[in-house]
């Protein structure tokens, strides 16, 4: 491809217009730790739930999906691309013990949170019965 023909792609689709061909994207990733958890916060607006695949396998956490691109249907003419869509894959290796029993995941306003629970690590005083 010319570059000609990539600056007019960039002037009709924004930086992003490979991914009109279906390629995947990755959704920007937040990662914070707070006394009691680490949180994973993802931008996924636009992304249904029924779409959304979380999951942990080991130290990784996974965050899968897909956002539909809008209905061509009633497009006559594109102005300007540059939301991606088509599917995507988010694969962050967790760096501290957690409970893989009690992780919880919420959307709230188009941001997906990923709440896994620290596990108790370090010392333990154990007492001693007599």
């Amino acid at each position: 491809m010319s570059e000609q023909d990539q600056d007019s792609l960039v002037e009709h689709f924004g930086e992003f217009g490979d991914r009109l061909r279906g390629d995947s994207w990755q959704p920007d990733v937040d990662i914070f730790e707070t006394e009691t958890a680490l949180v994973v916060r993802v931008e996924i607006a636009g992304v249904h739930s029924q779409n959304l695949n979380v999951r942990v396998d080991g130290q990784i956490l996974i965050i899968a999906g897909i956002r539909l691109a809008p209905d061509g249907s009633q497009v006559r003419r594109l102005h300007r691309m540059e939301i991606a869509s088509g599917p995507f894959e988010r694969r962050l290796r967790i760096p501290i013990p957690f409970d893989r029993n009690a992780v919880s995941a919420q959307i709230t306003d188009g941001f997906l949170t990923v709440t896994l629970p620290k596990s108790e690590t370090g010392p333990r005083r154990i007492s001693v019965e007599i």
